[in-house]
Formats: C-alpha cells, sequence, structure tokens
C-alpha cells in the first residue's frame, strides 16, 4: 500500500511539473537564507533613517515593506520634500529582476543599494558620512564584525548585506502560484479567464518569467507613443545608444494590486487605467469592460505572502554620532 502512495504522489508531483511548466509564468520559490547573520544586518540598515542626511529618511521610506515594498505615490519624496523624477519600482521580489531601477543602471541589488543614500534628491547623504553614522554606534560595528570579520565599516559590506536582506523578500504561495501547481480552485472562473485573455492577447511575451516580468528591456508605446509626465528617458540615459530611448526594465506584475499607482511616470492610477493603456499603446487592443475586468481580477490573484518578520530594534546614537541635518 506504501508503495502505491508513493507511485501516485510521484504521478501527481510530475504532473504538476509539466502543467506549470506549460505556463510562461512559473511559481515563485520561498527565499533560501544562506546567511542570517548578514540578513538581520541588512534589516536593520534597510529600516536605519540616519543613513539619510535628514535622519528621516530609509530604504522602507520609498520602499515600504507595508505597501507592496513601494510608496504608492506616482513618484518619491526625497530630502527636502524634492519630487522625485519617476515612481519607486517595488522591492519585493527585487532579487528576480535582471537589474535595478527602470533603466537598468544598476546590475545588482548591492548595486542599487548605494545609490538612493548619495543621491542628492534622496536620501541626501554621502557614504563618507553614512560609513562615519554607523562607525560611531558600538552596537553596528560589532555586529557588522560578526557578520565580516573587521570592525571597519565600508560601503561594500554595507550594501553587501542589505542586497541580502532585500533578496528574502520574495512572495511565494499566491492564488495563482497554488494554481500552476494543481489546486483548480484556487482561481475563480473570471479570474482564469482573465489569464488565458492575459495570454492571448499577447501580454505574456514581455510579463513571464516567475517574477511576471522584470526580465527584458522593452519600448513603452510599440503601437501608438506614450506622452509621459516623467523626463525619464529609459535605457538611453545608460546606453547613450538613441535606439533605446524610452525602452524601459519591464516592471514585475507580483503584488501589483498593491503597488499603484503605475508606469514610470505613475500616471495610471489604478489598475483598471493601466490594462486599458497597456492594451492599446503595447498592443493595438481596446479591452472591453468586461474583458478588462477579467484581466484585473488575474492579476490581483498574483499577491503572495508578504514579508513577515519582527521590525529590528536599532541601536542607539551616540554622542559622537554626526546628527541629523533634516531642514539644511
Amino acid at each position: 500500500m506504501r508503495s502505491l502512495i508513493l507511485i501516485a504522489t510521484a504521478i501527481t508531483l510530475s504532473a504538476t511539473a509539466a502543467f506549470a511548466a506549460d505556463e510562461p509564468i512559473s511559481p515563485i520559490q520561498p527565499a533560501k537564507i544562506a546567511n542570517p547573520a548578514m540578513v538581520e544586518l541588512g534589516k536593520k540598515l534597510f529600516f536605519d533613517p540616519r543613513l539619510s542626511k535628514s535622519g528621516f529618511i530609509s530604504c522602507n521610506s520609498c520602499h515600504n515593506l507595508s505597501m507592496g515594498g513601494t510608496d504608492n505615490l506616482k513618484t518619491s519624496i526625497g530630502h527636502n520634500w524634492q519630487k522625485g523624477p519617476i515612481n519607486a519600482p517595488t522591492v519585493l521580489n527585487s532579487s528576480l529582476n535582471l537589474a535595478q531601477f527602470w533603466d537598468g543602471r544598476a546590475l545588482t541589488l548591492q548595486d542599487q543599494a548605494g545609490g538612493p543614500i548619495a543621491n542628492p534628491g534622496e536620501m541626501a547623504s554621502t557614504h563618507t558620512l553614512a560609513l562615519s553614522v554607523l562607525q560611531s554606534i558600538p552596537a553596528y560595528v560589532a555586529e557588522y564584525k560578526k557578520v565580516f570579520g573587521s570592525d571597519k565599516v565600508s560601503v561594500d559590506g554595507v550594501t553587501k548585506a542589505i542586497a541580502a536582506f532585500e533578496e528574502t523578500l520574495v512572495t511565494p504561495n499566491s492564488r495563482f502560484d497554488k494554481w500552476l501547481k494543481g489546486d483548480k480552485k484556487a482561481l475563480t472562473a473570471q479570474e482564469v479567464a482573465g489569464y488565458e485573455l492575459f495570454k492571448d492577447s499577447g501580454c505574456t511575451a514581455c510579463h513571464n518569467g516567475a517574477a511576471a516580468g522584470g526580465n527584458t528591456y522593452q519600448k513603452m508605446g510599440v503601437v501608438e507613443p506614450y506622452k509621459a509626465s516623467s523626463p525619464a528617458e529609459g535605457r538611453v540615459a545608460v546606453t547613450k545608444d538613441e535606439a533605446d530611448r524610452f525602452y524601459f526594465k519591464v516592471p514585475t506584475l507580483r503584488n501589483v494590486e498593491m503597488t499603484y499607482p503605475y508606469f514610470h511616470d505613475g500616471e495610471a492610477a489604478t489598475l483598471a487605467s493601466a490594462v486599458d493603456t497597456m492594451g492599446r499603446i503595447q498592443l493595438g487592443k481596446k479591452f472591453s469592460t468586461e474583458e478588462n475586468d477579467k484581466i484585473v481580477a488575474f492579476l490581483k490573484s498574483l499577491t503572495g505572502d508578504q514579508p513577515d518578520f519582527k521590525l529590528p530594534i536599532l541601536p542607539p546614537s551616540t554622542d559622537s554620532t554626526p546628527q541629523p541635518k533634516p531642514f539644511d
């Protein structure tokens, strides 16, 4: 009897794997944590506003883990209430991206982590100042030495730790993933119809893989031009190749119901609006209200398990810690 059960289980697992393999979107796998101490240090740094000049802005300010890893604003608010030039992409599942930022100018999460700290329009600090803050806090120095074997805090170590934490921010077990794995009751008939329409319309040419996006650069406005409210030019800003103008990294659709507003300029306030615009400018297709509703229903099934952990308690500053300058 036990042998029969094992055979039946193997057949079921094989059928499920084959079913998922036939689909353009694959299930997200849970994070594998290789270095818990580094992840814990990175978590503290992700939430620590003292990495900013003002002592007010942290990584979590623009990539709020209570709000789908973004800030739900058209563009983020930087130092001294500066208006950001572009919509903040979600940090959730960002480890699945081929590169970071809309234009892909950072190849890795570690490359990305150092950018906002020294950006005058974002955290407005300098790497030197941020390191001096951390170096002045004995608890940080001790934790850093435990992870990296050195009591001299470096940019490389700080960004590596932040990236290690961000790599854990994956969102498996969405209802869609459960459906992919063979649970036919995980999705409603409307959601399944929305997924089929999503595929048949050509959306999966760009939104595929585990993240349902994030793995290619595509031109925004294939069939008709997109009139952006943002000055961002896309990949051309990185490559200097005019052929790359208005090519952006395709955003992930995972947890998309939480990461509004949409597009690099945040001009689509709702999923329905985003689906309508993408249909017109990318596919040359005008979705009916019923079709739009089906696709939106499918997209909402992509919301997975959100990061769930105990908030870090940050070590206190000392008398020698450089003071924040929130109004300079």
